[in-house]
């Protein structure tokens, strides 16, 4: 996976981890500064100055409008930042959270949940909702998301004969494709060796790693067993190979350097190719469907509220800021994120129409779990798919159901 989305997939830290669920805000709210003018503070994990430059002026124009001030810090290292911050217990008033830490923040009542107070919170996709609900309640707005699509190395498509008419549609044709594309210098397709990826197959084939409520396990199931058999048959042909086999860092460094003919990532692979790869040409398609129909993966981070704030009133203020549907579309163009904003989504691929299969993709993508005390779980499958060539699909699948099963019994 991408190391440029780092803040919206980020695994929780060590020291992060030690916190979020320890309580950090278990205070409840901090007493409410009802002076006339305040000041903010927002911390971000930035992919870029493009990003924190975005951030800055949308906070500096709300600030401007309200007669508030608003610094913004662009964090070195997010997780151990905002942990540190938390544990002192002066955490910055609004900050990134991703999808696969947030629920550790909730259980540890760091968070201020404030998604009823947003008059448009339906306009985000239930899958969003879903990401930033904790124990029944929307705790906080989505700042952007991401989903995955295929994208082919348009000259070496032509040079190996295919047309439009063959951009894949099912697995047997992605499998077709592949191994035509794949040489002794280029490998048909580069995914990472990651569930937050290989995860699209699981979802095609009808299944995922837990139940649509994630309140039981279904890693087990026969649908994932097809779909990680399929993968593992792609592996042992050659045609698929995980992004360190081609010695580069992620599926983007390998379609950018031409060591890889397809890959699927996420539409953080735009703005790495026009700026690292920018004579590289590339289509980006909507992914196969498999038995079950259309799958991909969605990620997403919120704008997180510190339950410690002494300034929900202001805060709320600038999260509807930041999550109006102009400022979203800005957002995007600024550093490539789509909209999280179902409504902006249609002027979004009015605009980006060479991203339309990621934006389609917002409608049926799947949030990644969201449970406190996963990540160790999620690390170990992570772990057992960099080896799954000559490893047995089922039981990858059933050490993940065991070691799932006994997090949820534990309650994270």
């Amino acid at each position: 996976m991408n190391v440029r989305r780092a803040a919206p997939a980020a695994l929780c830290g060590a020291l992060l981890l030690a916190g979020c669920s320890s309580g950090f805000g278990s205070d409840s709210s901090s007493k409410q500064d009802s002076e006339g003018k305040q000041h903010l503070t927002v911390m971000i994990g930035s992919s870029g100055d493009a990003e924190t430059n975005a951030v800055k002026a949308a906070a500096a124009a709300w600030a401007k409008k309200t007669g508030n001030t608003v610094t913004v810090t662009a964090a070195q290292n997010l997780d151990q930042q905002l942990g540190q911050s938390l544990a002192g217990g002066k955490p910055p008033d609004v900050f990134y959270v991703g999808s696969n830490t947030f629920a550790n923040y909730a259980k540890g009542n760091s968070l201020y949940t404030y998604g009823d107070q947003l008059s448009y919170q339906n306009d985000f996709s239930d899958s969003l909702r879903k990401s930033f609900s904790y124990n029944g309640k929307f705790v906080c707005a989505p700042k952007d998301t991401s989903t995955l699509a295929l994208a082919v190395n348009t000259a070496m498509w032509q040079k190996a004969g295919l047309t439009a008419a063959d951009y894949p549609t099912t697995w047997p044709q992605l499998e077709k494709v592949a191994k035509k594309l794949t040489s002794s210098k280029v490998t048909g397709l580069v995914v990472d060796a990651s569930y937050n990826e290989l995860g699209v197959f699981m979802k095609q084939a009808g299944g995922w790693i837990t139940d649509p409520g994630q309140a039981a396990m279904t890693a087990d199931s026969a649908a994932n067993v097809k779909a990680l058999t399929f993968v593992k048959k792609l592996l042992k042909e050659g045609a698929l190979k995980y992004p360190k086999q081609v010695d580069t860092g992620w599926g983007g460094e390998a379609l950018g350097t031409q060591k890889a003919a397809m890959t699927i990532e996420g539409n953080w692979l735009t703005g790495a190719m026009a700026s690292d790869y920018p004579k590289v040409g590339y289509k980006v398609l909507p992914l196969p469907v498999g038995s079950a129909g259309k799958g991909t993966l969605s990620f997403s981070t919120c704008w997180g509220i510190a339950n410690k704030s002494a300034h929900h009133a202001a805060d709320v203020s600038l999260v509807k800021a930041f999550t109006a549907v102009p400022q979203e579309l800005t957002f995007a163009g600024a550093y490539g994120v789509l909209p999280s904003r179902t409504s902006a989504l249609a002027a979004y691929s009015a605009k980006y129409p060479a991203n339309k299969a990621f934006a389609d993709g917002e409608s049926y993508g799947q949030g990644p779990v969201t449970l406190p005390g996963f990540t160790k779980v999620l690390a170990q499958f992570d772990t057992d798919l960099a080896g799954l060539a000559t490893a047995d699909p089922k039981t990858i699948l059933s050490s993940l159901q065991k070691n799932g099963t006994a997090a949820l019994g534990s309650g994270g």
